[in-house]
């Protein structure tokens, strides 16, 4: 009976052993795809963004599957928004915004939404001086 009992138990331990890792590797395959699913998840776009180095506001809402959204933008007063989409890549949403105003003839940002962070981060072009600059836009609470 004992020999019995240890044969069971090896046969056990070995069935573990030899399971375990692909246990584990379904269970770590499973958490990534819930990651990548909610970093791709072009709703977490949707809200007001504040870029914290000069208060201004970006809206978006809207976001539709094919690509396209509502975007408004405020410093401090409205600027006409004549473009805005979001695209994926890598596995990151990505936000194109282009600005057409007086001040504003052309100026874009070109944004990557960081899921970890919760901000946008990119690049703002001033077209009016031909400068580009680094800059991100925060969650408004």
């Amino acid at each position: 009976m004992r020999a019995n009992a240890q044969i069971n138990i090896s046969a056990i331990l070995l069935m573990i052993v030899l399971i375990w890792p692909m246990m584990a590797g379904a269970v770590y395959a499973a958490g990534a795809q819930t990651d990548k699913q909610a970093s791709a998840d072009p709703q977490r776009l949707e809200g007001r963004w504040i870029r914290p180095d000069g208060g201004y506001i970006l809206e978006l809402s809207e976001i539709k599957k094919e690509g396209n959204l509502k975007a408004s933008y405020f410093n401090p007063r409205p600027i006409n928004v004549f473009t805005a989409k979001w695209s994926r890549k890598d596995g990151k949403i990505n936000v194109f915004v282009e600005l057409r105003d007086v001040n504003y003839p052309g100026s874009t940002y070109t944004l990557v939404y960081d899921v970890k962070s919760d901000r946008l981060r990119g690049i703002y072009y001033q077209a009016v001086e031909k400068l580009t600059f680094n800059i991100e836009f925060v969650r408004a609470k």
